[in-house]
């Protein structure tokens, strides 16, 4: 199958262009992106140069692809983009090159980016992961599969976040967020599991309990510390669920989300969890 590029757009000879690859109007392709085979560019898409996009995406209008990180640190080096194979990226989306040499940004397969949602440099972002509109990620941001941002959400520099792990919308969240969370609220708070995505990911009721349970016996205590360091003692009990929990905490440098005080919230949250 045969490329299609629309006489107004601009594309590199030293561009490469899978089988299939459609260029809309006015999109401009720079020498050295690659492009998988499949993938569709709406109008006034931009790739720049050291970009890498996998196979049957779609990129819509405006979408700025591999631009230079805005980054004070930055001095030129070459550094890579990469989008993989089966995205979805709406319209006036900005995805950064990562700062330092051979360095990556990188967006996982089959993720779902909206509208003008931007990903700075150096963030590393999952397969299956959907991230609302205007939903700002710092540099050096790290997510996890299948986690879901509401809109408007801004995650500060450095900070880690769980799979399966939904983020309220307008939320800032400035510390890690480990696996399996709903976090909410300002300043954020864990307010219970994402249930709705482990149902819907397979996770079996029983696994749910025991997530759920070991949540309870760290944050319950009222000295997390303490309750951290036992359940270390003996991760070994614990299901393959709770033990990537416990390899999270471990891995924590900017320190993590603590769960809500407030009681009903966390017996509503409980309550869900729980239930098919």
């Amino acid at each position: 199958m045969s490329t299609a590029v629309h006489p107004t757009a601009v594309v590199s000879r030293s561009a490469e262009l899978g089988d299939g690859v459609a260029v809309g109007p006015y999109c401009v392709v720079e020498a050295g992106a690659e492009i998988g085979a499949g993938t569709v560019l709406s109008a006034f898409v931009k790739v720049c140069g050291q970009t890498a996009i996998g196979k049957n995406c779609r990129i819509h209008e405006n979408s700025v692809l591999g631009g230079d990180p805005q980054d004070h640190n930055y001095r030129g080096e070459p550094s890579m983009a990469r989008v993989g194979d089966g995205c979805l990226i709406r319209e006036n989306v900005t995805v950064n090159r990562a700062t330092g040499e051979g360095c990556e940004t990188v967006v996982g397969n089959s993720c779902f980016i909206m509208e003008g949602v931007h990903i700075a440099h150096n963030v590393r972002i999952g397969e299956g992961v959907t991230i609302a509109n205007k939903v700002g990620l710092s540099g050096f941001v790290t997510v996890d599969d299948h986690t879901v941002f509401g809109g408007m959400a801004g995650v500060h520099q450095f900070v880690r976040i769980g799979s399966y792990c939904m983020i309220g919308g307008m939320y800032r969240v400035t510390k890690d967020v480990p696996h399996y969370t709903l976090a909410s609220g300002d300043p954020l708070r864990l307010v219970g599991l994402n249930s709705v995505g482990l149902r819907r990911a397979g996770f079996t009721p029983s696994v749910r309990r025991k997530i759920l349970s070991f949540y309870r016996e760290l944050y319950g205590s009222g000295l997390f510390s303490r309750a951290l360091e036992n359940a270390v003692k003996k991760r070994d009990s614990y299901c393959p669920e709770v033990q990537r929990i416990l390899d999270f905490y471990g891995l924590s440098k900017r320190g993590v989300t603590f769960w809500s005080r407030a009681k009903e919230a966390r017996e509503a949250k409980e309550k869900d969890s729980t239930e098919d």
